[in-house]
């Protein structure tokens, strides 16, 4: 008999009857009675009130029976804790059991039992059990640290299993290792700012050796975590790759991915000359055609995967063209994934077999799919010139089928055609003004009324075409186009045309209400009456020509999107940060650096080593830099004063980026990029605010104020999905700030603007939130200055002069760096007095004196010693010893730090030298620095 039996009881006293039965003295009596509770417990009956008597049928040595009275507790131990603890006994006592099974069993049990209470009874068998000499029980209790960091971390910390779980990662049992990493990374993914997972080579090839050994879900979080990892050179990399290839041709479609990634992220370490890249590019092929044979719902997964992989490497799949042909019997959104697939792969060499096969898809029955046929039939003829001509006469084909929807399409496929070749397929026009009649989608009418607006010299009845479109304007949805469509006519064909284009200008500036109508409206009806050249000349410009691919990822999105394969990320398209909620294990990945010896065109992602000093160093947060989803929260300006009530959250002075920069960027995964001289060029004051309404720095400030340097880009658009920040360094009247100039060349509005520094050698941090007024269209530019203090937190940066920046807005979180002039940390009271400059020289030790020349300088002692004073530089002597000038200067730095200097210039001589002593020698080279640089501007 089955255990339906179970269920099937409709007693009145079963409460009371059940627990007689627990009480039994005979154990079968027990086991049955047991599983009438869990049955009871299953269909939501309320079986609470038999806990005690359950928990002292724990006491057996019955497997069965106990299993299911580790099932009862796990399901009330949370609404009674209190008689959760009668049970720890029996817990302590079964991580000693003799038999493995019942150790594991009572480890995981007390892993799922989420009461704070018992919590710290666990730490002594979860202790014995991460060292038990079975590895099965060790493996279960690898999987309880994880359970039980998320009830109490500190706990966990404090108890060093985080060490005993980074131990078992060198365990000899593959699964034992598979499950420690997985623990580890799941604690790493709730705390971003740890740095758990330690990854070396050592632990790298420990990884490895367990990899071919442990179950396929252990093998997915190895891959996932060496996924993580950066090697320290393309040699590392390869042999990574070698060893990882094999998990391809694994069952599991997960493993595949899995592999996919972490092979495609250390390709990027390759250069593209070995030929190790040709075979691994050969060997990816196959499994991922072979996951295209899965069921539909796997196979769209896959196609996501693919569409990422054609986009970051076309080259892949490129012969793999027939496997993306659709099948009749294919679900509609396997059908359009493929497709989209077909484009990205067509090339000259085989755009005969995609033209043949679009042609057939655009008879289908499937409305949505024939749209995107003819639709992939253009963006053929745009990305392959040879084959534009066959499309055309594809199109026009389709177009002679009647068919209204595929009319359409067609129609609205040829204008981006006309754009593309101009002047090439005209002759065509003809044949679509045949189909005017039938364009009733706003889409396709707005795509004809451009072609007659843009060709209007070549049809001879355009005005009345454009006139019988204009009988309906005000339920058009097409006005734009077709008020521009009317001004192109006109200034082609002003004598015909007069009636017609005073008509719709009237009717755009009088009658409508559309205020985007309106305007447009105006501008034409001005330029057409005071100055009909410059009309011409706007109106009838030449275009641009539209690019091959308009809906490609956006590259840096895409690296990113690389590092999610295999997951929900890479299935929508989008990073974590856009779906998930809350902060918790959202980690912004992006690729590995391409190495030196593979640097091309096509990855600019870092600067080679000796970057020239007009480049700015930039910061690339590490790969397993987790740096939480910094984008979900709610970034109010700090606020002085009395805080502001915000719609979600009231926010103090808080601290912007959550765990603080130092943890993001200063942090032991972080990689410093290789950084360059101090630029030349660092920027122009803006000022800002009243006082600079009311001119309150005239005649103060910088006019007689320290040397400002021009304005470099220290953020460039590509790296910042659109944003682009250049700026400079700026101090006046004793205060320093930052006058940043924020770009949008990105196709969205920007908002929400807040900045953070990472902590730094002199304690620059910003003493105001970064105030943008006024949302930053796309191409626009807005100029801040940021006041800046020198009260922030202090680390020793390399090189000194070093200031890494986040800046986040409403799109994602940013990161650069930049060298900031020393000359803006002298201060006003830098001048020391003879006396005390003589004793301080000769206490400085002489190894701390160091000489400098300072070539092409052709100045005279007079006006560098008023040049230096400028920026705080000051002279505190002045003689002159056989011919030589020589002016004896002190400064004094922000953080109490004095410099001595003697500068001795030699008249008629370009060159001149400077010794500086100091106490903290460090700083030496970069007042060097600024004496050139105020020296020579």
């Amino acid at each position: 008999m089955t255990d339906s039996k179970y269920f099937t009881t409709t007693k009145k006293g079963e409460i009371f009857e059940l627990k007689a039965e627990l009480n039994s003295d005979k154990k079968e009596k027990k086991k049955e009675a047991v599983k009438k509770v869990i049955a009871s417990m299953t269909v939501g009956k309320d079986v609470s009130a038999l806990f005690p008597d359950v928990v002292n049928c724990m006491q057996t040595d019955n497997l069965e029976l106990k299993k299911l009275v580790y099932l009862y507790l796990m399901n009330y131990a949370k609404s009674q804790p209190d008689m959760a603890i009668m049970a720890v006994n029996t817990f302590v006592k079964d991580c000693e059991d003799p038999n493995p099974l019942i150790r594991a069993l009572a480890v995981r049990t007390m892993g799922c039992i989420r009461v704070d209470k018992i919590t710290e009874y666990l730490c002594e068998p979860l202790r014995k059990c991460l060292k038990d000499e079975d590895p099965y029980v060790r493996k279960t209790a690898a999987v309880c640290v994880a359970k039980l960091h998320d009830i109490n971390a500190q706990l966990v910390e404090d108890q060093g299993f985080l060490d005993t779980l980074k131990d078992l990662i060198s365990d000899s049992n593959p699964m034992v290792v598979a499950n420690a990493v997985a623990a580890l990374s799941e604690i790493a993914e709730s705390h971003p700012s740890s740095n758990l997972l330690d990854l070396n080579p050592q632990s790298i090839n420990k990884l490895l050796t367990a990899l071919n050994e442990c179950t396929e879900w252990g093998q997915i979080f190895i891959l996932d975590c060496l996924a993580n990892y950066m090697p320290k050179d393309d040699r590392e990399a390869q042999s990574i790759c070698e060893r990882v290839t094999p998990r391809l041709s694994h069952a599991n479609s997960a493993v595949v991915l899995s592999a996919v990634k972490v092979l495609m992220k250390f390709m990027e370490m390759l250069s593209k000359d070995l030929d190790y890249y040709g075979t691994l590019l050969k060997k990816l092929a196959p499994p991922l055609v072979t996951l295209l044979s899965a069921e539909p719902e796997l196979q769209y997964v896959a196609l996501r995967n693919i569409n990422l992989i054609v986009q970051k490497r076309p080259e892949i799949l490129k012969h793999e063209m027939k496997v993306f042909f659709v099948k009749y019997n294919d679900p509609i959104y396997v059908k359009l994934e493929k497709l989209d697939i077909m484009i990205r792969l067509a090339s000259q060499a085989n755009i005969a077999q995609v033209l043949a096969e679009l042609k057939e898809y655009a008879t289908e029955v499937d409305v949505d799919f024939v749209r995107k046929a003819v639709r992939a039939i253009g963006r053929c003829a745009i990305k392959v010139e040879q084959s534009a001509e066959r499309c055309v006469s594809t199109l026009l084909d389709l177009i002679q089928t009647k068919v209204n929807y595929v009319v359409q399409e067609a129609i609205v496929v040829i204008k981006d055609i006309f754009r593309k070749y101009p002047n090439k397929y005209e002759s065509v026009i003809a044949t679509l003004c045949e189909n005017l009649d039938s364009l009733d989608e706003p889409e396709a009418r707005a795509a004809m009324i451009w072609i007659v607006g843009e060709y209007a010299e070549r049809i001879d009845n355009a005005d009345e075409l454009l006139e019988s479109f204009l009988e309906g304007f005000h339920d058009e949805s097409t006005q734009l186009q077709l008020l521009t469509a009317i001004v192109k006519l006109f200034l082609k064909k002003p004598t015909e045309t007069q009636e017609l284009v005073q008509q719709v200008l009237s009717l755009a500036t009088q009658d409508s209400d559309n205020p985007d109508l309106r305007d447009r409206g105006y501008i034409y009806w001005r330029l057409l009456s005071t100055d009909p050249v410059a009309a011409k000349e706007v109106v009838l410009a030449e275009k641009p020509l539209i690019s091959e691919e308009t809906d490609l990822i956006e590259p840096t999105l895409l690296d990113e999107l690389i590092c999610y394969i295999g997951t929900l990320a890479s299935v929508y398209h989008k990073p974590p940060s856009a779906f998930v909620e809350g902060g918790r294990g959202v980690v912004h990945k992006s690729l590995p650096p391409r190495t030196a010896s593979s640097e091309s065109a096509e990855s600019p992602e870092t600067a080679p080593t000796g970057a020239p000093p007009g480049e700015q160093p930039d910061v690339i947060p590490a790969q397993g830099d987790l740096l939480g989803d910094l984008l979900n929260l709610d970034l109010g300006p700090p606020v002085s004063g009395p805080p502001l009530a915000t719609s979600s959250v009231q926010m103090g002075a808080v601290d912007l980026l959550g765990g603080g920069l130092d943890s993001l960027i200063g942090g032991t995964n972080f990689v410093a990029p290789p950084t360059a001289a101090v630029p030349a060029n660092l920027g122009a004051p803006i000022g800002s605010g009243l006082s600079d309404l009311f001119d309150l720095t005239s005649g103060v400030g910088t006019l007689s104020g320290s040397y400002v340097a021009p304005k470099a880009v220290w953020l460039p658009a590509m790296k910042a999905k659109g944003l682009e920040i250049s700026g400079t360094f700026t101090r006046q009247v004793g205060s320093i700030s930052m006058d940043l100039q924020l770009t949008n060349k990105a196709l969205q509005v920007m908002t929400d603007f807040a900045i953070q520094f990472n902590r730094n050698s002199f304690g620059l941090a910003p003493a105001a939130p970064l105030q943008v007024h006024a949302p930053l269209s796309p191409n626009q530019t807005v100029e801040i200055s940021l006041p800046l203090s020198t009260v922030g937190s202090v680390m020793k940066m390399e090189p000194l002069n070093n200031l890494q920046v986040a800046v986040k807005n409403n799109i994602d979180v940013f990161y650069f760096s930049t060298l900031y002039p020393l000359h803006i940390l002298f201060v006003e009271d830098g001048k020391m007095d003879r006396q005390m400059f003589l004793a301080t020289w000769k206490d400085i030790p002489n190894e701390n004196e160091a000489q400098f020349q300072i070539r092409d300088c052709p100045l005279n002692a007079e006006a560098a010693s008023s040049k230096l004073q400028s920026s705080n530089i000051f002279t505190v002597a002045k003689r002159n010893v056989e011919g030589q000038d020589m002016l004896y200067q002190s400064l004094k730095l922000t953080n109490g730090i004095w410099v001595l200097a003697e500068l001795r210039i030699q008249p008629g001589n370009p060159s001149c030298t400077l010794s500086l002593k100091c106490r903290a020698p460090e700083v030496s080279q970069h007042v060097y620095q600024a004496y050139e640089t105020i020296l020579k501007n």
